[in-house]
């Protein structure tokens, strides 16, 4: 058995944060590695510099039961993406970057904040390319009294050695798994090597934090969610998601299963994703996902439901 690592205290979090924003000098924080000098106020491939800019801070009751549904996900969404989805339903956040800028002073009053609001967790939506100030901030927050759970909502686009120190920080992991196709990755979402830094990384966010564990409101207290978006055309190439989440992570593992496609962004434009998925699409999806031998998670139909 892996003795499981100590939690880092406040300070440690401060310093790793400030460790990864001097490294912002040649930035590599994702897999993208643009090698940009943040620090001077040069924008990465996410189209950031070093500043912490945000797009909204609020109750959200739109995600998965086990995180929002108590008093509401205490969601922090961060401005820009290191992911460059044609059909982007975030698209005026994630690529045009709305939002406004915020000092990491106003980060920890926002997370103290939605706790003092009774929040089921503290949610960073997209924080990736924002992650030294977010910890220099959650690590000012934690000495400040914040206690309820960490959630790193994120693409599932992540850097091993990145994720690697963030063990003890995160609670729970909610992870985009978007392609099992590399050449489907590129094409729609501007990223190389997709299918192997995908897999990597949710391998290492389970071996941190393992299946979704619940508290006596049935709210995830730690654990890994799998987010799986179903695409149009088998875009996203379900079937063999599922059978390496079976085989290689756990057949407990938690998944959400989601339908919500729609065509925004610059999906209009393509002849494959210019259209919603269709009932027969999301069927045969959700048969592989039992035929893989999961059964733990959420289906999307017009709102979450249950496995």
């Amino acid at each position: 058995m892996v003795e499981k690592m100590k939690k880092p205290s406040p300070d440690e979090i401060i310093k790793l944060g400030q460790r990864l924003y001097d490294s912002m000098s040649e930035c590599r924080l994702c897999p993208q590695e643009c090698k940009t000098n943040r620090l001077k106020g040069e924008l990465g491939k996410c189209e950031s510099s070093s500043e912490l800019k945000i797009a909204s801070y609020n109750l959200h009751h739109g995600e998965e039961p086990p995180l929002s549904g108590g008093s509401g996900s205490g969601t922090i969404f961060l401005s820009n993406c290191s992911l460059f989805c044609k059909y982007c339903q975030n698209y005026p956040i994630s690529q045009y970057g709305n939002g406004r800028t915020i000092s990491i002073d106003e980060c920890k009053n926002m997370m103290l904040n939605l706790q003092s609001r009774e929040a089921d967790n503290i949610n960073f939506v997209t924080p990736d390319h924002m992650l030294p100030m977010i910890l220099i901030a959650l690590g000012q927050a934690k000495k400040k009294g914040l206690k309820i759970p960490i959630v790193y909502n994120c693409s599932g686009y992540q850097r091993l050695d990145i994720l690697r120190q963030l063990d003890g920080i995160i609670d729970i992991y909610l992870a985009d798994m978007r392609y099992n196709d590399n050449d489907m990755a590129l094409k729609y979402s501007g990223c190389h090597n997709y299918v192997e830094i995908n897999r990597l990384a949710i391998k290492e966010m389970y071996h941190q934090v393992g299946n979704l564990k619940f508290d006596n409101k049935n709210l995830a207290q730690s654990g890994i969610l799998i987010r799986h978006l179903v695409l149009p055309e088998n875009i996203s190439g379900s079937e063999g998601i599922f059978k390496f989440l079976a085989k290689e992570v756990s057949k407990e593992v938690y998944v959400s299963l989601m339908s919500q496609y729609f065509p925004a962004y610059k999906a209009p434009q393509d002849e494959k994703i210019h259209r919603r998925i269709t009932v027969e699409e999301f069927h045969r999806t959700v048969e592989a996902f039992y035929d893989a031998g999961l059964e733990f998670g959420y289906i999307q139909e017009m709102e979450y439901e249950s496995i």
